[in-house]
């Protein structure tokens, strides 16, 4: 099987869109990649990224990116303090040795999603990445599809692979099974210079991460790069909570008194990080797909990361499945031995839903485990016996 006469489009520049297109341009295949981001300084949302050693690091060594990725990954920015919801700190990694062993297995080394996404850029060929491109549809057209985009654009591809997230409208396509809401729902904010703004928060961090837990809440946070400071609240709600609270989550005022009554049985000091938030807040139902969910394979279609398996955050496995679903598809498709682009499309599927299940359901498990009324304390034993 050979793909050097095709045309692959990968819809979607995150890090699994990116990777892939990596990979399979060192081996001479035509790839371009669409992404609705205005262009490469756009702000990258979301806490940063830990990389494990069998998934998202042996993506960026097939990609031969490893000493990009050492010169860039934050030192110590995965070290953990536990906290109750009065601000007492439980468990603590501050004075624990930073490590930098990419050949330990339990080494999981953070990387801002901004900086990550600046380092798969750079490793591509120039104009790989098309900015500003909002995917709307697609037609079947000779042996290919016709891909459609809001600027009136209109491009062929004999391949096109999803890898535009979570809302994916490429998923459709392929499948028409839905995410299950999870039962959790996430607030995102983001301070920007956070050492002057967040002073409190930003010492207690340390250029690492908490996990602060209480009455069935959690809020998460994590030094970013340039400073800042990303966190979620995280609580249990209904599924149309976000659209039934009719909270303006621009209105910072608005968020902070909301915040106040939710979690007014935690300590003022948390308030600092609302009250300090830059941008709007981020409401994130979390969703997950069936652990079961099965299609049946299109021969010049498919689906990687959050679009073929978005799961809950509570196993931080998230964009390391997105890179190793881009590595096995990568490799799958560059091999001469697999007979056809079908199979080797049926191969990868096949492989990735097994795995994706397994991963979902330790995700799913974990977040019931961190919003109970005995959350502190199943944590608390996790970190002490896997640290």
């Amino acid at each position: 099987m050979k793909l050097q006469d095709k045309k692959v489009a990968i819809i979607g520049g995150g890090p699994g869109g990116l990777t892939l297109a990596r990979l399979l341009q060192q081996n001479g295949v035509n790839v371009n990649v669409y992404e609705r981001d205005y262009d490469k300084n756009a702000r990258v949302q979301g806490s940063p990224l830990d990389l494990h050693q069998d998934s998202g690091l042996a993506a960026i060594i097939k990609a031969d990116l490893l000493e990009e990725f050492k010169a860039n990954f934050m030192l110590g920015a995965d070290k953990t303090k536990i906290m109750n919801d009065k601000g007492d700190v439980v468990f603590d990694e501050d004075h624990k040795p930073i490590e930098t062993n990419f050949d330990d297995p339990y080494f999981r080394p953070e990387i801002d999603r901004g900086q990550l996404r600046k380092i798969l850029l750079a490793s591509l060929k120039e104009e790989t990445v098309h900015w500003n491109k909002h995917f709307i549809s697609m037609d079947k057209h000779n042996d290919g599809w016709l891909l459609n985009f809001k600027d009136d654009l209109s491009v062929y591809a004999d391949i096109v692979i999803g890898a535009d997230g979570a809302n994916s409208k490429i998923r459709p396509y392929i499948t028409d099974t839905k995410a299950i809401y999870s039962g959790v729902t996430m607030i995102e904010g983001t301070i920007y210079d956070a050492e002057k703004h967040s002073p409190i928060i930003y010492k207690k961090l340390n250029g690492g991460k908490i996990m602060a837990f209480g009455n069935k809440k959690n809020i998460l946070i994590g030094q970013k790069g340039n400073g800042e400071i990303g966190f979620y609240l995280s609580l249990k709600v209904d599924e149309d909570w976000i659209k039934n609270s009719n909270l303006n989550f621009s209105n910072k005022t608005e968020i902070l008194n909301w915040f106040r009554e939710e979690y007014k049985e935690w300590d003022k000091s948390w308030e600092e990080l609302v009250e300090n938030t830059t941008e709007s807040f981020i409401p994130r139902s979390i969703g997950y797909m069936p652990l079961n969910q099965d299609w049946e394979t299109i021969s010049n279609l498919t689906l990687i990361g959050d679009a073929a398996h978005v799961m809950p955050p509570f196993a931080g496995e998230g964009v390391n499945m997105a890179m190793l679903d881009a590595l096995e598809l990568s490799e799958k498709l560059t091999n001469t031995d697999i007979i056809s682009v079908k199979v080797a499309i049926s191969n990868y599927e096949s492989e990735m839903r097994k795995r994706a299940a397994i991963i979902t359901k330790e995700s799913i498990e974990n977040g019931e485990k961190m919003h109970n009324e005995n959350s502190l304390e199943v944590m608390l034993q996790f970190f002490t016996e896997h640290k």
